[in-house]
């Protein structure tokens, strides 16, 4: 009971200042959210026992160019490629190989691609039409914490056959299934209930319709499921339950950003599509 009381207590004190920073402005956001990496960052580095302080310049100067100044649209979309085509690696290397490689130089192309740019994507999000929009990505952590919760719930009590036993044995298809179909109608909720919410939050957006908020939903139930199961072969090749201890009740904090952060490119690419053929 105690436990559970105090993961309740600090996953809504996470929650309160993640929504209070977006709602704030669009620096205090990118400010919060290098921060967060910078933690994430040092978690992934004991994960695989490497110990670079390059990657912390690395991180600085991603977050400055791309998040902060947006310096160039075309090395933005590079960027995103070359993320794309290392989590997608990531994933081929979760299914097909007993034990993902991590060699040396493997180490620093998963770190600045799998976890730094990954995280510059989910800050480029809300300003992907020109302007912050701070809905976007509001909305977006709202769906990957529905379809985490009811994966959860779904799982436990109605979970009969296994997704992937051999990385994650509370995961289950039931889990998953139930996490996508309440992650489905939250997704419809929030293009509903959007002209009801302060001026601030509701923007008027070309990505405000419920086909499209439908598509982030599954886009993240399927994407943030590998996310997780990923980091979850990271910690048993590590042999540690959790990649930190920051968050009382949760783990670290990678443990709580692994499933939105590897989902963040391939949101900011099916936005950036629909931005561009509209």
């Amino acid at each position: 009971m105690r436990e559970t009381i105090i993961r309740a207590v600090s996953g809504l004190l996470y929650t309160a200042i993640l929504v209070a920073s977006i709602l704030s402005s669009e620096i205090i956001f990118i400010i919060l959210f290098y921060l967060l990496s910078l933690v994430c960052l040092v978690e992934m580095q004991k994960l695989l026992r490497l110990k670079s302080y390059a990657l912390y310049i690395v991180q600085a100067l991603f977050f400055y160019l791309f998040s902060f100044l947006k310096f160039n649209q075309d090395a933005t979309i590079l960027l995103l490629f070359i993320t794309i085509f290392v989590n997608l690696f990531l994933v081929k290397d979760l299914i097909v190989v007993k034990k993902i490689p991590v060699f040396e130089k493997k180490k620093y192309i998963i770190i600045i691609f799998y976890l730094i740019s990954s995280t510059i994507f989910l800050t480029l999000i809300p300003t992907i039409e020109g302007v912050f929009i701070p809905k976007l990505v509001i909305g977006i952590f709202f769906l990957i914490w529905t379809n985490d919760t009811f994966a959860y719930l779904v799982g436990k009590n109605f979970g009969k056959r296994k997704l992937y036993e051999k990385i994650s044995p509370n995961k289950t298809i039931e889990g998953f299934l139930g996490g996508l179909i309440f992650s489905l109608l939250m997704a419809y909720a929030i293009w509903y209930y959007s002209p009801y919410l302060p001026a601030s939050i509701s923007e008027h957006s070309r990505f405000n319709t419920p086909l499209i908020w439908l598509g982030m939903a599954i886009i993240l139930s399927i994407f943030g499921t590998l996310g997780d199961l990923i980091q979850s072969k990271f910690k048993r090749q590590a042999g540690v339950k959790d990649s930190g201890k920051l968050m009382p009740g949760h783990g670290g904090l990678f443990d709580r950003l692994d499933s939105i952060i590897f989902a963040s490119p391939f949101i900011y690419a099916y936005l950036y599509i629909l931005n561009y053929v509209s």
